[in-house]
């Protein structure tokens, strides 16, 4: 009886915690009308006594508290899952430096162009639902979307989303940077120039792309950052997962935007295209979405939705810079999605960087385990994480890929460092 008794308290007690937990990031919903499963922070694998796998995660660990202390970081949060499973999760450095507040496991940060695979999830669930047709052109759904020669009439939903407007590489960001409204820059973009004939080849768009939050907002009858939330993160538990700057900025724990060790304005520019950059959450989250784009939810992501999502549909140039650049092959975009050949594998995932912010999600299909990292500075190096992780997971030789020795030494203070290449911004 003493046992019964526990055990409804314990529901109790959690509901309660899930309640107020989803309430207090900003969540409408009631409980009791969305099923959320959520993680007691006690079950999460953050000591050395709950790492077991095949990737070394006490050289992990140690290389990545390495990392955190370079001049050129702030905070750091780093989760793995290896066969499926959350295997690994870490937090390393400072939320904000001005007042020495530590990362912790469930501190938010952005997500910035990593929000972009939410958008292609949204719109790969919507067509395999019938109610959205991928191939039906830009035009029809009566968006801001303005292309030069009236492209917006044969350019289809796939190829906004595929990145295959024409139009040149991040066409008017600086413009949505300095304050212009995004929807009258997207009537703007008819004046603009074009990469190559709209619908044959790849050239990376914010501003453009978030024209799919209007097409997926009117195909589901309500704002598309609704929409994301109650259709994928409440139902997956991602109770810290959503859009908007105040939602962020209104949270007790979030990540402050850095350079070095000063803390930066944030900047809420990127925020006003939400389908292209407009995700914030804490790396349990974010782990939980990477599970849930490695099939592991299909009450919640079918089949047939991430096929649509993920399929590649044009090749790209090779990803990131430097070494890594060197060492990935056969990029390829899907619906908001990246895909590409590292060691012999084929990955998947997204990265991303606005202004004080970086994100990736990195992981291999074939054996379910990836990486996902988020940290609070501008600095390119930490996107090599996921590479160190499947490196030690497939047992090869090590790559050195977190291996400090390449960087200027660190000095008595933070100072500014060679940078190492990143994506661009979005």
């Amino acid at each position: 009886m003493k046992r019964v008794l526990a055990c409804l308290v314990a529901a109790a007690a959690l509901g309660s915690a899930g309640w107020f937990g989803l309430h207090a990031f900003g969540g409408g919903e009631p409980l009791a009308s969305v099923p959320i499963p959520i993680k007691a922070a006690a079950d999460l694998p953050d000591t050395p006594a709950e790492w077991r796998g095949r990737i070394d995660y006490r050289a992990l660990d140690q290389q990545l508290a390495d990392l955190s202390q370079r001049p050129e970081m702030a905070g750091l949060a780093v989760a793995v899952v290896e066969d499926g499973e959350l295997s690994f999760v870490r937090s390393y450095g400072v939320a904000d430096a001005a007042t020495g507040a530590p990362v912790t496991p469930h501190t938010l940060f952005r997500w910035a162009s990593v929000s972009k695979t939410a958008t292609g999830a949204l719109a790969g669930a919507l067509a395999a639902d019938g109610a959205v047709d991928l191939d039906r052109p830009v035009a029809d759904w009566r968006t801001s979307l303005r292309l030069p020669g009236g492209a917006e009439a044969r350019v289809t939903l796939d190829d906004l989303l595929a990145q295959r407007t024409g139009l040149t590489s991040h066409a008017y960001d600086t413009k949505l940077e300095e304050g212009k409204d995004p929807a009258l820059l997207r009537a703007s973009l008819a004046a603009a120039p074009l990469q190559c004939d709209p619908g044959t080849c790849h050239s990376y768009q914010n501003v453009a792309f978030d024209a799919a939050s209007e097409i997926l907002g009117a195909a589901a009858g309500e704002p598309f950052a609704d929409m994301v939330e109650a259709r994928f993160f409440r139902p997956l538990g991602m109770v810290s997962a959503g859009y908007g700057m105040t939602r962020l900025t209104g949270a007790k724990d979030w990540a402050k935007p850095h350079r070095g060790a000063h803390v930066r304005p944030i900047k809420e520019a990127y925020w006003r295209v939400p389908a292209a950059a407009g995700v914030e959450s804490d790396i349990v989250d974010f782990a939980t979405w990477m599970q849930a784009m490695m099939g592991s939810r299909p009450d919640v992501l079918p089949a047939p939705a991430l096929q649509l999502a993920h399929r590649p549909r044009v090749g790209t140039g090779r990803l990131y810079g430097g070494a890594l650049r060197q060492a990935t092959s056969d990029a390829s975009y899907g619906l908001g999605w990246r895909s590409f050949t590292y060691g012999g594998r084929r990955l998947e995932g997204h990265s991303g960087a606005v202004e004080g912010y970086r994100a990736t999600m990195i992981f291999e299909p074939a054996t379910r385990t990836g990486v996902v990292a988020l940290w609070n500075s501008d600095w390119g190096f930490p996107f090599r994480i996921p590479f160190a992780a499947i490196d030690s997971y497939h047992k090869r030789a090590d790559a050195g890929w977190l291996d400090l020795g390449e960087l200027p030494p660190v000095a008595g203070t933070r100072t500014a460092a060679k940078a190492i290449p990143g994506p661009p911004k979005g």
